[in-house]
């Protein structure tokens, strides 16, 4: 089975690129909705709900885990690494090398949460595999709660990703990484804000192709992993916009199952 924990509704993205990208695997999946988001937190604070969060997907089953969430990546990952005997993928690492590979001028634009943006490991990875880059980065704080809120058509939220979006432009990017998992389910205001000459990198399609090249090299992984194409949802906190924002994203009637952990 394979394992997938975000802060909230936002790493659904990475299940639903993961079911297109390689259907049939059975997916377990954790949203941490009563602690959303984690972009506000402290980062002893995110070490500790992703040590719980893996700790509870193995106990589900799981034997493969995929960090879906930014701001876990950015600061938990080298904990957790060192922590579990089983393959864990992180976002961070795909969506930055998609992008070196999309981007022909070298000009890049980040966001993503304080958390995300504050850990720098955009600008680092980006420079250490382009060393010419230019990483223009930008917090995002108030993209998470609309996206759990469900606002994602609101005038209220094209209003503030322009708001956002604005000192980017100003710095002539052509690609913008959409530091945050949540951020996809933005992606059509995103990109009229950004113009259509900028490429947007969603993190959820690059790790899904890193996760397909990994099974298809490690055999004996693969043959671990249920394939019935069952989808278990869990969550922390009951709220009826993680069910709407599910099927949406999901495109299909979800049921999920509240667990305090």
């Amino acid at each position: 089975m394979i394992g997938i924990f975000d802060s909230g509704v936002g790493g659904l993205t990475v299940a639903r690129a993961i079911m297109e990208k390689i259907p049939g695997y059975d997916i377990v999946y954790f949203g941490d909705t009563a602690h959303t988001p984690y972009g506000t937190k402290s980062s002893e604070t995110v070490i500790g709900y992703t040590v719980n969060n893996i700790e509870f997907l193995l106990s589900q089953g799981a034997s493969v885990i995929v960090i879906a969430c930014n701001t876990a990546s950015s600061v938990a990952t080298a904990e957790v690494l060192g922590r579990f005997a089983v393959p864990i993928f992180e976002v961070i690492t795909p969506a930055v090398e998609l992008a070196v590979n999309t981007s022909k001028n070298f000009r890049f634009g980040v966001i993503g949460t304080r958390a995300t943006v504050t850990s720098g490991i955009y600008e680092k990875k980006i420079i250490e595999m382009q060393p010419a880059a230019k990483v223009y980065s930008i917090a995002c704080p108030l993209l998470v709660p609309l996206v759990e809120e469900g606002w994602l058509n609101k005038p209220e939220a094209a209003m503030i990703v322009k708001k956002y979006l604005h000192p980017l432009k100003t710095r002539q990017i052509d690609t913008l990484i959409l530091g945050c998992t949540h951020y996809p389910l933005l992606k059509k205001v995103i990109q009229r804000k950004t113009g259509r000459r900028v490429h947007l990198i969603d993190s959820s399609i690059s790790v899904a192709g890193d996760i397909k090249k990994f099974l298809e090299n490690h055999i004996e992984v693969d043959k671990q992993l249920g394939k019935n194409g069952k989808l278990t949802l869990f969550v922390s906190d009951v709220t009826d916009q993680f069910e709407k924002i599910a099927t949406m994203t999901l495109k299909t009637k979800v049921e999920f199952n509240c667990v305090k952990i």
